[in-house]
C-alpha cells in the first residue's frame, strides 16, 4: 500500500480486476460466473468488495442487465493493462520456456496498427524463440505455407472456405480522405490491391450489384501504398475496420460489404506450444484499451 502526500493508497486485488473485466465482456454476473466458475453471488460480492476498495461504483445494476459507470470504464482500461501485464510476467517468469523457430507469414490486412507492438512482446516474452515475419497477401503467403516456406500465416479466410482456425471477426468498411464524397459526373474512382484480394473482389461485386459505376484508377500490391492513395484524396478503398490508419474514415451510403474472418493458417498441432501463446497475445491485443473486441 503506498501514499500520495500522506493518503494512504489501496493496492488493487488482481483477482476482484480479472472479475470486474470479465463482467464487463460478459454483461453481466451470471454468464462472468460460468467463465470464471464462480457463483453469481461470489461474483457480486467481488464486485462490492472492489467498489470498497477504490470508493467508487464501477457497475450500475438493474434488474435486468448491467453498464459501466464512468468512473468503471476509467477503471476498466487500467484494469485490463495490468492484468496483460501480471499474465505477461507470469508467462516470462513461471511457464516452461519457449524455443525454436517460428516463420511467420502476416496478411497486411492483419491488424497493422497492432502488428509491430504484438510481435515485440512476443518476442520479450519469448526470448529463446526466434521469430522471422514476412508480410504479404494472404493467398501469397499461404502459397509460400503449402510449399513450406512458413510455419504459420495469419490472414483472411475467403468466403465458403473452412481451412484456418480463426482469431476474430473483422469489419469490412470503405474508407476515404475525410470530407470526400462520391463523384456525380464520373465512375467513382477507386484505389485497390491487385486481383486475386478478396476485399477488392467482394467490393468490387457490391458496387456492381447496387449498379454503381466505377473505375480503379490506384492498383498498388501495398496496402500502405492503396491507403496512401485513399488519404490524399485519390480514390475510394476497402479496409477492415480494426486497422483504419490516420487520415482514413469510412464512408456512408455506400452497398455494405460485411465481415471477414481472420485465421491461423498452417500446422496448428504440430505447433501448439508457440501457436496459442501467439493467438492468446493477439486477442489480449483486439480486446486491450486501445482496440474493440471485434
Amino acid at each position: 500500500m503506498g501514499q500520495i502526500h500522506g493518503m494512504r493508497i489501496p493496492d488493487l486485488d488482481l483477482d476482484m480486476l480479472r472479475c470486474f473485466v470479465t463482467v464487463a465482456e460478459q454483461g453481466g454476473f451470471t454468464a462472468a460466473g460460468g467463465v470464471l466458475g464462480l457463483t453469481q453471488s461470489a461474483v457480486s460480492l467481488k464486485i462490492k468488495r472492489l467498489e470498497e476498495l477504490v470508493g467508487r461504483r464501477v457497475l450500475e445494476r438493474t434488474s435486468r442487465s448491467i453498464a459501466l459507470t464512468p468512473e468503471g470504464e476509467t477503471l476498466l482500461a487500467y484494469a485490463r493493462r495490468i492484468l496483460a501485464l501480471n499474465d505477461e510476467a507470469v508467462r516470462r517468469l513461471v511457464a516452461p520456456p519457449l524455443a525454436g523457430r517460428l516463420r511467420l507469414g502476416v496478411a497486411d490486412h492483419f491488424v497493422p496498427r497492432s502488428l509491430a507492438p504484438l510481435l515485440a512482446r512476443f518476442a520479450r516474452t519469448y526470448p529463446a524463440v526466434r521469430l522471422e515475419v514476412e508480410v504479404g497477401r494472404s493467398h501469397e503467403l499461404r502459397a509460400a505455407l503449402e510449399r513450406g516456406a512458413l510455419d504459420l500465416v495469419l490472414g483472411k479466410r475467403r468466403d465458403g472456405e473452412r481451412e484456418g482456425r480463426p482469431i476474430w471477426t473483422e469489419h469490412v468498411a470503405w474508407v476515404a480522405a475525410p470530407g470526400w464524397t462520391p463523384p456525380e459526373d464520373r465512375p467513382i474512382p477507386l484505389a485497390m490491391l491487385p486481383a486475386g484480394c478478396m476485399f477488392r473482389d467482394r467490393a468490387l461485386a457490391a458496387l456492381a450489384r447496387a449498379n454503381l459505376a466505377f473505375e480503379v484508377v490506384y492498383t498498388s500490391a501495398s496496402l500502405l501504398g492503396v491507403a496512401a492513395a485513399a488519404q490524399a484524396g485519390l480514390a475510394l478503398t476497402v479496409l477492415g475496420r480494426s486497422g483504419l490508419p490516420p487520415g482514413l474514415v469510412e464512408v456512408p451510403g455506400l452497398p455494405e460489404l460485411g465481415t471477414a474472418e481472420m485465421c491461423v493458417f498452417g500446422d496448428l498441432a504440430g505447433r501448439g506450444q508457440l501457436v496459442e501463446p501467439l493467438i492468446r497475445m493477439i486477442r489480449e491485443t483486439l480486446t486491450g484499451p486501445e482496440q474493440a473486441a471485434a
